[in-house]
């Protein structure tokens, strides 16, 4: 019980961070950047283990960091100079990335200490239970980057806000449209490559998207939308959780399952709302 715990309370950390950041990624139509890095940022980390030789979080997290930003900084030079669609340039960018990383990892497989299947997949279950002062690492790390990431999203509420819905005007005001959007890029490479160890590249990508889409459908306030894909995400985790030891499943995969569940019952109540408002009108 009390390792069940701790899943929980890792998997929710992870919801709500993502989730939120997921939220500002939806409102400008960037849903799949935050899948782009989150795969992105492999052979940042593959490098980070063949330089240090360990899994030192400083090393991981710079290198990380670093491959998130170059990511979405091909996204915006294919997009904007190269005159192509965005989704195209996600597509280059992140697979090229992506392969490079796993190249990295099976060429040097005696000396990094990173499964494929583990990043691709992840499982929440396996998360390093080793603890401090009788909390483990893992939310320890996690529950830094929820405190840095709330903090980024209330001090900077009024720059993402105002860059996110009318990026004209904010650049009419003296707001930089660039430094914000590489700051939101940046937040969400540390988030993903912090999570990436302890749930693995897909339910970080799920927690990036779904939570604030649900949100979405529900409301066009943006405190409001926030707050939803909070809930979202650690509604998800606790369900997700006890399904998974219900079912004995992948606890990540049922995770993930409950999320599409609840996106779908949300789609089909906003849909039949709208078709009931249209009707009496």
């Amino acid at each position: 019980m009390h390792d069940a715990l701790w899943i929980i309370v890792t998997g929710s950390l992870v919801a709500v961070t993502s989730g939120l950041l997921g939220c500002f990624l939806i409102l400008r139509k960037m849903a799949m950047v935050g899948d782009a890095i989150s795969h992105a940022v492999l052979p940042g980390i593959a490098l980070a283990y063949l330089f240090s030789g360990s899994r030192n979080p400083v090393l991981m997290l710079i290198g990380a960091s670093a491959f998130g930003i170059l990511c979405t900084v091909m996204i915006e030079a294919f997009h904007k100079r190269a005159k192509l669609q965005e989704d195209a340039s996600i597509g280059i960018s992140f697979t090229w990335l992506f392969a490079i990383g796993v190249i990295l990892i099976t060429y040097f497989a005696d000396k990094v200490d990173l499964d494929q299947e583990c990043v691709l997949y992840g499982e929440i279950a396996f998360i390093n239970f080793e603890t401090w002062n009788g909390v483990p690492i893992a939310v320890w790390m996690l529950g830094a980057i929820f405190i840095l990431i709330l903090a980024f999203i209330f001090i900077g509420y009024k720059g993402l806000y105002l860059t996110t819905f009318d990026p004209e005007y904010a650049a009419t005001i003296g707001i930089s449209v660039g430094l914000w959007h590489y700051m939101l890029m940046g937040a969400v490479s540390l988030t993903t490559v912090m999570s990436f160890e302890s749930v693995g590249a897909i339910l970080v990508v799920a927690f990036l998207i779904v939570p604030g889409a649900t949100a979405y459908l529900l409301t066009h306030k943006l405190k409001t939308m926030l707050w939803l894909s909070a809930c979202i995400g650690i509604i998800a985790s606790i369900t997700g959780y006890y399904l998974a030891a219900l079912l004995n499943a992948s606890i990540s995969g049922a995770m993930v399952t409950v999320l599409g569940i609840l996106f779908f019952i949300v789609f089909l109540f906003t849909t039949i709302r709208t078709k009931t408002a249209i009707a009496l009108s």
